[in-house]
């Protein structure tokens, strides 16, 4: 699916940026260099051809100050206007989207296997690619005296806890973990959480993942209870009725069909198991669909469900939807009623955990701010992704803040 709102591609402000940069080329190539790299773009001929080494800079402002001397103020002008010139476009290049989601092209996957194998993500994130937990009183008392990484066990034990309300999770055997990452959640279930007889399936597209997950299983002395896979979630393997519990935990923004994610989801759990899904999502507009006259078959199809979103709204969302390979989002709600659509499933219970968790995105900055080593010592090109990394963390902030998105939590159990 297209946004109509799209803004332009990567390499298009990546050759902008260099072309503005003129004479000073220099300082602005850097960073064009660092964008191209992150991004897999080649800088275009035409692009080289307006660039200067800072070779002849030098030479010609050498040639220059020897003909007629230059004022200090109009060096200084000369200077502030290149500067800007440059934030500019850093500016626009920031804001332009990097890591779209492409249909077919493993785009998820890729993205997964590169995190990977950087090591920033888990050095920083842990074990649990996802949001943490944080009560009223650790809010108060402010985010970032928790402990980063505690707050994403956290969630899970909380998760967990509202989840399986309704059934006898003491009954619980096999386990499937939809979207799996390094596997913390798939680990830390058979440790703590489920029964000693339970084990846990857990699938990724992304095979450095499994890779990274099966060592850590095999550290920790649960590779016996745990099995990593990699497979499709919307085309999953595991014949009709195989799970007492299907745990699908920020799964559902990589998505490109939502309710082919829950339906299938739903098919490969057990009569009276328990689905429990926590995702990221947009703003419910079902009203403002209705009084459109559109059909209430597009909530759950990828940006035909804006109606009543401001054009600003929509700008922001398609920068979140393409930044990290999101196909698109839906509300929290959506998700409840494709449930409901299924014709199998009871209790549908649903809430809204954005206090809870909004605090991760920038505890998340704040823990790089802290320990920026392994940044620093990674070289541009990982500089330049963790600058593009701390803008969508903000930009996430904002949106969870202001109701834009909001964070889904839903569950069900298979009639």
């Amino acid at each position: 699916h297209h946004s109509p709102h799209r803004i332009g591609s990567s390499a298009r402000a990546a050759s902008s940026f260099e072309t503005a940069g003129g004479g000073y080329s220099a300082a602005s190539q850097q960073i064009v260099d660092a964008h191209q790299q992150a991004v897999g773009t080649t800088t275009t001929t035409a692009a080289h051809t307006t660039s200067v080494s800072s070779h002849q800079v030098i030479a010609t402002l050498s040639a220059s100050t020897a003909a007629a001397p230059v004022s200090p103020l109009v060096m200084a002008a000369g200077a502030t206007a290149a500067l800007a010139t440059i934030a500019l476009a850093a500016k626009k290049i920031l804001d332009t989207p990097s890591r779209e989601y492409v249909a077919g092209a493993d785009t998820v996957g890729n993205e997964y296997d590169a995190w990977t194998e950087e090591g920033v993500l888990e050095y920083y994130w842990g074990e649990h690619i996802h949001l943490g937990y944080y009560t009223d009183e650790e809010r108060a008392a402010g985010y970032k005296k928790k402990d980063f990484k505690k707050a994403k066990f956290d969630f899970v034990d909380e998760m967990y806890k509202w989840g399986t309300q309704a059934i006898d999770s003491s009954k619980v055997k096999k386990v499937l973990d939809v979207g799996c990452g390094f596997g913390g959640t798939s680990r830390y279930l058979a440790k703590k959480l489920l029964p000693e007889h339970a084990d846990v399936t857990a699938i990724t597209l992304s095979p450095k993942q499994v890779e990274r997950a099966t060592q850590l299983a095999k550290e920790q002395g649960v590779h016996e209870k745990t099995n990593f896979q990699v497979m499709d979630a919307l085309n999953m393997d595991f014949p009709d009725n195989s799970f007492d519990l299907v745990w699908a935990c920020e799964s559902g923004e990589h998505m490109p069909d939502k309710t082919k994610y829950v339906n299938e989801m739903i098919r490969v759990l057990k009569p009276g198991g328990r689905l429990i899904i926590a995702t990221w999502c947009q703003r419910d507009n079902l009203e403002e669909l209705k009084a459109s006259g559109t059909s209430e078959e597009v909530m759950a199809n990828a940006y035909e469900n804006l109606v009543g979103f401001t054009d600003e709204e929509k700008e922001r969302l398609d920068f979140l939807y393409r930044e990290w390979a999101h196909p698109y989002f839906i509300s929290y709600e959506e998700y409840a009623r494709i449930c409901e659509r299924s014709g199998v499933v009871k209790d549908v219970t649903m809430a809204d955990w954005a206090k809870e968790t909004i605090d991760s995105w920038r505890h998340s900055i704040w823990v790089g701010v802290w320990d920026p080593w392994i940044v620093v010592f990674k070289g541009p090109k990982v500089w330049y992704k963790t600058i593009r990394e701390i803008v969508t963390l903000e930009r996430m902030h904002r949106a969870f803040d202001d109701g834009l998105l909001t964070y889904g939590m839903i569950s069900c159990t298979k009639k």
